[in-house]
């Protein structure tokens, strides 16, 4: 069965969608099978591998308020490996159409129940709110990656995150757990960036990813190609990056950096 990872931080510009494009493209050039379930009104995850949100038929929105089956709504990348479940600004009107569901908290759930054995990964690209889409997020995953840029406030709102993340587990997800915290947009040259590492560090230990992010303007040119990075510029320090990324999450989870029975 896949792992469904949801990437999360109610604070927007961290870096959430561009690790859900990113990583899910550096697992999926490591030979694993990903999808990525874009679950933000933007829709910036679709339009960041290539796919113009505003020419989608069906998307995450069909499958939780129409209840359609999922396979007609996941759209193939340019990478073999990578498939992306689309959102567009429909998303908007998801939260309201839920609340008058039975256990609206499960409704992504149930949605992504019947396609979670044809995937390794899928990864979870949530909005920057606290509201009932991260909630459901949340409840369908097994794990959250959290994101933080290495600027000021970094911090800032966490603690409400946290606090969000330990009432799911105790109501509605008992096996929710925290992947890890990820460390974004650093800059080894300033000293502020350094010590908002530093701190992250003592607080959670080893909860935080050694790989760290750094700020790379490739990473912004990628997006903006509809791109992820590796396609873009596999070169850049972004690509190198979010490589080293996804092999640090396979090691942690106990999997071979390339999927066994694929020829290197």
């Amino acid at each position: 069965m896949g792992k469904v990872i949801a990437i999360a931080n109610q604070k927007g510009g961290v870096g959430k969608t561009t690790t859900a494009i990113n990583l899910g493209a550096s697992l999926a050039v490591l030979e694993y099978k990903v999808l990525i379930i874009d679950f933000d009104p933007q829709g910036n995850a679709t339009q960041g591998v290539g796919i113009d949100d505003k020419t989608i038929s069906k998307g995450i929105y069909e499958c939780i308020v129409g209840n359609i089956d999922p396979h007609t709504a996941i759209l193939q990348t340019e990478l073999e490996n990578l498939h992306i479940l689309p959102a567009n600004i429909d998303l908007v009107g998801a939260e309201i159409e839920m609340l008058n569901q039975k256990d609206r908290e499960l409704v992504l759930k149930r949605a992504i129940d019947p396609i979670r054995n044809e995937y390794d990964f899928i990864l979870i690209d949530c909005s920057p709110s606290l509201g009932l889409l991260t909630v459901n997020a949340l409840t369908a995953a097994d794990s959250t990656i959290v994101t933080v840029q290495c600027e000021y406030f970094a911090l800032e709102g966490l603690g409400k995150l946290l606090n969000t993340i330990k009432i799911i587990q105790t109501r509605l997800n008992p096996q929710l757990h925290i992947e890890g915290f990820l460390l974004t947009m650093y800059d080894i040259r300033l000293r502020l960036a350094n010590q908002v590492v530093d701190e992250l560090k003592t607080h959670f230990q080893s909860m935080v990813f050694e790989t760290l992010i750094q700020r790379n303007v490739r990473l912004v040119e990628a997006s903006s190609f509809g791109k992820p990075v590796i396609l873009y510029d596999a070169n850049s320090n972004g690509s190198i990056n979010y490589l080293n990324f996804a092999k640090e999450l396979l090691i942690k989870n106990n999997l071979p950096e390339i999927k066994e029975g694929v020829a290197v």
